[in-house]
């Protein structure tokens, strides 16, 4: 008898410990991360994830100012009209990043439904860093500021000319998803999904 009660005592005390168990780890499933949290962790390592390409460009001054396409029409309209013979050939390096815009990200871009964790990601900025250094400036009759002037719309037509490339956009969007799906798997969702409005928020997924 004695034996008997024994065994039914590290049964109950085995039960017991199982459920405390499982009510821990039910409980610590629930701890996730609420909006207002993830979003500023997506801000962190969304900062860190862009995507870089270095661009040129050469740009003739005579005798007929080109290229001439849309995204940089305002450097050869300048040209044209600022000078009457304009001389000389600009060879103009820069980098280009593409990045989330990241102010625009807050608690109201993420829900938590269960383990599910939907996110609105902010749209692809880009900035434009010129490279001075290796920017060749030959023959040309512009004076120090009047090249300073060319520069700075050469740097428009850049960000103008990145921006409007879908594939560059698409490129720095999914690495963007990538780095922050990893990052909200280890803070402890099982599923992370980049969605156009929230669900419940009037839209679709």
């Amino acid at each position: 008898m004695r034996r008997v009660l024994l065994v039914v005592l590290a049964v109950l005390v085995l039960g017991l410990g199982l459920g405390l168990g499982v009510r821990f780890l039910r409980r610590s499933a629930r701890l996730l991360p609420d909006p207002a949290a993830v979003a500023v962790q997506v801000r962190e390592i969304a900062r860190l994830e862009t995507l870089e390409v270095s661009l040129y460009k050469k740009v003739t001054f005579t005798p007929d100012p080109s290229p001439a396409d849309s995204f940089w029409g305002d450097v050869v309209g300048w040209l044209r009209h600022t000078f009457a013979t304009p001389t000389g050939k600009a060879i103009i390096f820069a980098d280009a990043r593409l990045g989330l815009d990241l102010d625009k990200l807050g608690a109201g871009d993420v829900k938590v439904i269960g383990q599910t964790v939907f996110v609105v990601l902010p749209p692809i900025k880009v900035t434009v860093e010129l490279k001075p250094g290796e920017t060749e400036i030959i023959g040309s009759n512009l004076d120090s500021s009047e090249t300073a002037q060319l520069l700075d719309l050469a740097k428009t037509a850049f960000e103008r000319e990145v921006t409007a490339s879908p594939q560059l956009r698409q490129r720095a969007r999914a690495s963007a998803e990538r780095a922050i799906t990893s990052l909200l798997v280890v803070l402890g969702f099982a599923e992370v999904r980049f969605v156009n409005v929230l669900p419940g928020a009037g839209g679709a997924s």
